[in-house]
């Protein structure tokens, strides 16, 4: 077989005799005005001027100047191109780190306050970059909604071209095949006992029914060389390319309206104390920008009972939590149902998600006047310090007293003495339980209205009368026992929860609380619809390969025909040789289809 010039290979670099037109040669491959922009124009040349070169090619490219519009439709395609879009998705998820690093007011308020005490420097600097407040910042949002106009950038028009590339006809054959990376030929077979040849259409009609049934789209196609048939498939690649795209802007809809319309609060319970799902029960609470507090279904939520099973077998990891569940009785427009939530298994019940966050103890204290009038009593929450819960606490007692009292009380379960004389607790359950409190008196704060927190005690405005550098030791009580307060103020108590249990068993005398986030998000189904498509389309899109397949009957100089088969795959597919070498195995032996590659 003759090879045309065209066939023939060049000289490395596209020279044609060794030598490039800059140096004066002509490549005879190509037009006489080619340029490829790499002359180097004539320094004594204007700028829209361009220096004819030897064999009248130019020697420069004039570039067009961009005015406003232009610049406006490069920034355009720039943002709408894939690469920015992936570049914002991963800009998306670094800008979300700093939310699981500090505290968020809209998840943890108490942890942005508790933030703010133990890192008053730097706290304010973080506060000014809004890093308490990261989903809602400007830069978050910002990135969030260039991201969403990015992906419409991009489906939009890829969403337009692949609808009409399914509705045009597959490509016509190549007049080549033999130049794709994937061909083979073979030789017409005798069909019949006598050994006659199966003519040229009927094995290209052969083959047009084998690619269709192996799911291409074909079209049969007469050249001069000979009938051929083209057919192609996997445009569910594509297809599922944009539904993944798609189904990604989808997901950022939907978790925008379910940031609009959803809220988020947090509330406290003690053990045998309930909450009403009202606006003014919760303890802290984030609506969305379009809440209306009217869509509150209504419903009464009682901490029955709070379980917490700790590692005692392994001494290793004794006092390890293994389990905590918490044991609630709802009672709403359905009836009342038991009910429990455990930490990653939370229950849904009147369009709220409930979860189950921390525990803790709340130690019930009385505080009575001199005459033995009870000016104060309640299960106070304290928050947890350690892994064997040694907890903080604060009792305000703003009136029936002498003047306004406030007490910070140290409680552990299990006490123990340090070797520095400091109480601890070396074990998170009910064995030892200590409480101390240390007394102050004074202006609480509270009589200008201005909002305090019931976890800190501003002791600005107070004197200190037990504990630290007063010389007056700290009050300490067990559970059932009172002591004096200074000063002739009172008695303060600390109740016991089991009055009839044992002297030494304390198991039970201490209440405990659970801290409960109540969260309501309209958008959870169509987030996971959406979910469910990305997978979806993800696996289409890197699973199915896009392919084009050719066979052409060509008759050659000496008389024979020959069928050749030729593949082109769009992207990589290591299969594709494999695939064209069974198709013409199994049509050129006769088979009536091909295997289902």
């Amino acid at each position: 077989m003759v090879s045309s010039p065209r066939s023939e290979a060049r000289p490395e670099g596209g020279r044609a005799d060794g030598a490039s037109a800059r140096d004066g040669g002509v490549d005879p491959l190509r037009p006489s005005d080619y340029d490829d922009g790499t002359a180097v124009a004539d320094p004594a040349a204007t700028d829209d001027a361009a220096v004819a070169g030897e064999g009248g090619a130019a020697t420069s490219v004039t570039r067009p100047k961009l005015g406003p519009v232009e610049w406006l439709r490069f920034g355009w395609r720039q943002l709408t191109s894939m690469r920015t879009a992936l570049l914002l998705l991963l800009l998306l998820a670094i800008a979300a780190v700093p939310g699981s690093l500090v505290p968020q007011r809209s998840s943890d308020p108490n942890g942005v306050t508790q933030y703010f005490a133990d890192n008053p420097d730097l706290a304010p600097v973080l506060d000014s970059f809004q890093m308490f407040d990261v989903y809602t910042s400007v830069w978050f949002s910002a990135i969030y909604l260039l991201l969403f106009v990015s992906l419409i950038g991009c489906i939009i028009p890829r969403t337009k071209h692949h609808f009409e590339a399914l509705r045009a006809r597959p490509p016509k054959t190549p007049a080549r095949l033999s130049r794709l990376p994937a061909y083979t030929e073979r030789a017409l077979v005798p069909t019949d006992a006598d050994g006659d040849a199966e003519t040229a259409e009927s094995a290209i009609e052969r083959a047009a029914a084998a690619l269709k049934k192996a799911g291409y789209r074909v079209e049969r196609y007469e050249l001069r060389a000979g009938p051929s048939v083209s057919g192609e498939r996997g445009y569910l690649r594509e297809t599922g390319n944009l539904i993944f795209h798609t189904a990604l802007v989808g997901v950022l809809v939907a978790v925008a309206i379910g940031g609009g319309f959803g809220f988020s609060g947090q509330r406290v319970i003690v053990e045998g104390q309930s909450f009403v799902n009202t606006l003014a029960a919760y303890d802290s609470f984030n609506p969305g920008r379009f809440f209306d507090d009217g869509s509150l279904e209504p419903y009464r939520l009682t901490l029955d009972e709070l379980d917490a099973v700790y590692e005692t077998a392994n001494r290793d990891a004794l006092g390890q939590p293994i389990d905590f569940t918490a044991r609630v009785t709802i009672d709403g427009a359905d009836g009342e149902a038991a009910r429990q939530v455990k930490v990653n298994e939370p229950l849904y019940e009147y369009g709220t998600d409930l979860y189950l966050l921390g525990n803790g103890y709340a130690p019930t204290i009385t505080v009575r006047d001199p005459d033995g009038n009870v000016v104060f009593t309640d299960s106070v929450p304290f928050l947890p310090q350690d892994a064997n819960l040694t907890s903080i606490g604060v009792v305000k007692v703003p009136d029936g007293l002498g003047e306004q009292l406030g007490m910070v009380g140290f409680f552990y379960p299990t006490q123990t003495t340090l070797s520095s004389g400091a109480f601890a607790s070396s074990y998170p359950d009910l064995v030892y339980p200590v409480l101390t409190l240390n007394v102050y008196a004074g202006d609480l704060g509270i009589n200008e209205g201005t909002p305090r927190s019931v976890y800190q005690l501003d002791t600005s405005g107070m004197e200190q009368l037990t504990g630290g550098q007063t010389g007056v030791e700290s009050i300490e009580l067990m559970p059932g026992e009172s002591a004096d307060l200074p000063n002739g103020l009172g008695t303060v108590a600390f109740e016991t929860a089991t009055p009839d249990a044992a002297a030494d068993d304390f198991s039970q005398s201490v209440p405990r609380f659970a801290s409960f986030d109540v969260h309501h998000d309209p958008s959870q189904g169509w987030v996971l619809v959406f979910a469910a498509l990305i997978i979806g389309g993800l696996l289409l899109s890197l699973f199915i390969p896009r392919r084009r397949m050719w066979v052409k009957a060509v008759r050659r100089p000496d008389g024979t025909t020959v069928l050749e088969y030729a593949g082109l795959a769009r992207g990589d597919d290591p299969g594709l040789e494999r695939a064209v070498e069974e198709f013409a195995d199994a049509h050129a032996g006769g088979r009536p289809d091909s295997p289902q590659n």
